[in-house]
C-alpha cells in the first residue's frame, strides 16, 4: 500500500435522501460504469418497493435489518500445513462482515431475472429482512462450512 494511501471511507458522504453513510456505500457498489444516478435511482426505487412491502417499518431500517441478516459471523480459510490445505474456521472483521453481505445482496438480486434491477432488489432485501432469499442462504452455507470444519480451529494463526 502505498505511503500516501487515503481510505475511501474517510471521503464517503452520506446519501442525499436519506443522510446514512451505509447506504452511500451501497449505492456505490450498486454503480457500474461511474452512473451513479443510475444506481441511486435503482436503490430508492427499491426502498419504495420496501415501503409498500413492510408498511409499518423505515425502508432504511428494514435495509439495515437485511444487511445484518446477511452478515456472515465466521468463514474458513485455507491454511497449508505440511503439505495439506486445511479449511480452517476464523472470525470475519466488522469491515468484511459489511462487505461480504452487501456483495452477496447485490449477486442474488444481479442473478434473478426478468424484472427491472430495482424490483429485483427490493426482493431481496425484502427476503434478507425475512432471513430467506440467496444472500442469507451464502451465509448460513459460510456458517455451516466453518461448522463443518471446526476440527481445524486450532490451525487458526
Amino acid at each position: 500500500m502505498p505511503r500516501n494511501y487515503k481510505s475511501t471511507e474517510r471521503f464517503l458522504k452520506p446519501d442525499p435522501a436519506h443522510a446514512n453513510k451505509l447506504l452511500s456505500k451501497f449505492i456505490n457498489c450498486i454503480m457500474y460504469q461511474g452512473k451513479k444516478t443510475v444506481a441511486q435511482n435503482i436503490v430508492y426505487d427499491a426502498l419504495d418497493q420496501l415501503k409498500k412491502k413492510v408498511p409499518d417499518k423505515d425502508p432504511v431500517e428494514v435495509f439495515n435489518e437485511a444487511l445484518n441478516n446477511c452478515r456472515p459471523v465466521v468463514e474458513v480459510r485455507s491454511k497449508r500445513v505440511g503439505g495439506a490445505t486445511y479449511q480452517v474456521p476464523m472470525e470475519v472483521n466488522k469491515k468484511r462482515q459489511q462487505a461480504l453481505a452487501v456483495r452477496w445482496l447485490i449477486q442474488a438480486a444481479r442473478a434473478r431475472k426478468g424484472k427491472p434491477m430495482s424490483i429485483r432488489l427490493a426482493e431481496e432485501l425484502g427476503d434478507a429482512y425475512k432471513r430467506e432469499g440467496a444472500a442469507v442462504k451464502k451465509r448460513e452455507e459460510t456458517h455451516r462450512m466453518a461448522d463443518a470444519n471446526k476440527a481445524f480451529a486450532h490451525f487458526a494463526w
